[in-house]
């Protein structure tokens, strides 16, 4: 993102969104990126999107016996808050984080998603 400081644009790391790895289902990756590159966004926020839909869910319904079979290894960042709030969702519930992201893909709103320029935003 970038700041204002004494009145000059300077570009500056978004401290509020953190590296995060893990594995997900290469299919629901493949789907998400037609997805995002449809309607300007990226991956990752279409994922925050739904994953802040299963944090008002009291239960979740996750079948462990049809994990895909396809995952890969997906790097990305979120927002700090909101895998920590997903990383206690997951214990709480009993289940893997990368099982709650692919849970979480049937909740997603195109609309409520941040668009691809959301980075490059200027912040006072």
């Amino acid at each position: 993102m970038w700041k204002i400081i004494d009145g000059k644009l300077q570009q500056t790391t978004d401290t509020d969104r953190v590296k995060f790895r893990t594995n997900i289902s290469k299919a629901i990756l493949d789907d998400l990126q037609r997805i995002a590159e449809d309607n300007d966004t990226h991956v990752n926020y279409l994922l925050e999107s739904g994953l802040l839909h299963v944090l008002k869910q009291d239960v979740i319904s996750f079948n462990k016996d049809l994990r895909p079979k396809d995952r890969v290894q997906y790097k990305t960042t979120y927002d700090k808050e909101l895998l920590s709030a997903i990383k206690e969702k997951a214990k709480e519930q009993k289940l893997f984080i990368n099982d709650l992201i692919e849970y979480s893909v049937q909740y997603i709103n195109v609309e409520e998603s941040k668009d691809r320029n959301y980075r490059y935003r200027i912040e006072e």
